[in-house]
């Protein structure tokens, strides 16, 4: 089986509330250009198109996204709007509001909770849809969410948003959502190069409250939004020569095995690595290849 045949099913299923997506799922940032909501060279507007379409042919159902993803002349939203309205019924679109940009792409300060409304209508207009399946709440350096959480749950109780999350929080951000209304995912940034105790421990509390944890830059690591990651740990190489995989399939792999809600929403504008990354879907670890990795991400080797 090579990996152009291999589907997201592959990658088991977990649910967003009541939506299952399969884990492997995408990431629509760089959909936009070379250096994505950066303000660099637009994407080939076709080829993008052409991406979201074979990604729901090889199966991915999530699709993460956000209004301030464009560059100068292209938005993500718009783009998945073409390329997949009308939406299957299994299609589950994330999005996410906090931050924003201005006409121009500059950002601005972040939003205030009587903002929010308007960041999930244009979300709602870009995307042609009358709700949205989750909205996730990117905290920006604020020390309590309550207040930005809470306007987004009474979004919800109006109909315009199904399920909510959260995004960039801390355990305590976390437990302050969970007090206003139903968590179903956490989007933080998560690598195997990046160790971080505060997302370790996020992680942890997913699980016992049986929430996804969706991790991004999970390829990129260090490297963060500039672009994916060139350099890898040896151990990383040694693992991808020894199952004929890319480095970033095993990093993909690695994110995947921290536990079955764990989702995986790598982003790429290039049809060769989207087959790749849903193909690390399929990708099985070994416990001894696991403790290789677990021991870079730690620290400990």
């Amino acid at each position: 089986m090579t990996a152009e045949t291999i589907t997201a099913d592959a990658s088991g299923t977990f649910k967003l509330g009541d939506l299952p997506v399969h884990r492997i799922g995408l990431g629509a940032m760089r959909l936009t250009g070379s250096a994505a909501f950066h303000l660099g060279t637009p994407s080939d507007r076709e080829r993008s198109i052409a991406v979201l379409r074979r990604a729901v042919e090889l199966g991915v159902n999530h699709i993460d996204t956000a209004a301030f993803y464009f560059s100068a002349t292209r938005s993500a939203n718009e783009l998945i709007n073409t390329a997949l309205a009308p939406y299957t019924d299994d299609l589950v679109i994330t999005t996410k509001v906090g931050p924003f940009r201005d006409y121009y792409g500059e950002w601005g300060t972040a939003a205030r909770p009587d903002q929010l409304r308007g960041h999930v209508e244009e979300n709602l207009r870009q995307l042609g849809r009358d709700h949205l399946d989750v909205v996730n709440f990117r905290r920006q350096q604020q020390d309590s969410i309550a207040e930005h959480f809470g306007a987004l749950a009474e979004l919800r109780e109006a109909g315009l948003i199904r399920h909510l999350g959260v995004s960039g929080v801390q355990p305590r951000h976390l437990a302050e959502a969970l007090e206003i209304a139903p968590v179903v995912c956490v989007q933080n940034r998560y690598a195997l190069d990046r160790a971080d105790p505060v997302d370790d421990e996020v992680l942890r509390l997913c699980a016992e409250h049986g929430i996804a944890f969706v991790p991004f830059y999970a390829v990129a690591g260090e490297s963060g939004p500039r672009a994916a990651a060139e350099r890898h740990d040896d151990e990383v190489l040694a693992l991808a020569r020894a199952h004929g995989v890319s480095p970033a399939q095993i990093r993909i792999a690695w994110t995947l095995h921290q536990g079955p809600h764990v989702l995986a929403i790598p982003g790429t504008g290039d049809p060769d690595h989207l087959a790749e990354n849903v193909a690390a879907g399929a990708l099985r670890l070994t416990a001894d290849e696991l403790a290789r990795l677990d021991a870079l991400h730690t620290g400990t080797r």
